[in-house]
């Protein structure tokens, strides 16, 4: 029973640490506020990324982000928890680095703040085969390997072929005939 009170009393005290440090761990801190009221995490964000704005003490309970430096204007509403505005953007993946300024109109008021778009990452051109990858298929990667290759190709049917084709049919056509004819011929006698 000793090592129940143990688990207990331990379980006891891991929920009230975490009790005590839950309103530390969701801080505003976490963002990157500016003066004008306008929050933007991350503060620098990559080409393409997404990022989430805030916006304290709004009257209203929507708002627009207007900024060059997103795709399109993003959309604020009320949190419940807390009476901040919150919505997302998207930079977009062409912009430069640099610092741009997003608007929020909130009522009678402007609120500002700024994005700082950070460098585009460097990326190396994944590898790409230069062959058919010989994956199975029954030796077709082979097949295609050797015909990708200037090897001679055999020709098709020319003319030549074609005319012995039909002769071959015709008499064949002929040999026909002539059974039809000689086995009613039989037949009859």
């Amino acid at each position: 029973m000793g090592s129940l009170k143990v688990t207990l009393c331990t379980g006891a005290a891991a929920a009230a640490a975490t009790a005590v440090l839950a309103p530390i761990a969701v801080a505003p801190a976490a963002y990157a506020v500016d003066s004008g009221g306008v929050s933007v995490s991350p503060s620098t964000p990559a080409p393409g990324s997404d990022v989430e704005l805030r916006v304290a003490d709004c009257t209203e309970k929507t708002a627009v982000a207007v900024s060059a430096a997103f795709v399109s204007d993003a959309k604020l509403t009320l949190a419940a928890q807390d009476g901040v505005l919150v919505g997302a953007g998207t930079v977009r993946s062409t912009m430069e680095a640099g610092a741009y300024v997003v608007q929020v109109k909130c009522g009678d008021d402007a609120r500002k703040g700024t994005v700082t778009v950070a460098e585009r990452e460097r990326r190396a051109a994944p590898a790409s085969p230069v062959a058919p990858v010989d994956a199975g298929g029954g030796g077709t990667a082979q097949l295609t390997a050797s015909e990708s290759r200037d090897e001679a190709r055999p020709e098709p049917p020319g003319t030549a072929h074609t005319v012995t084709g039909l002769v071959l049919a015709g008499i064949a056509a002929v040999a026909v005939a002539l059974r039809g004819v000689r086995s009613r011929s039989r037949g009859t006698d």
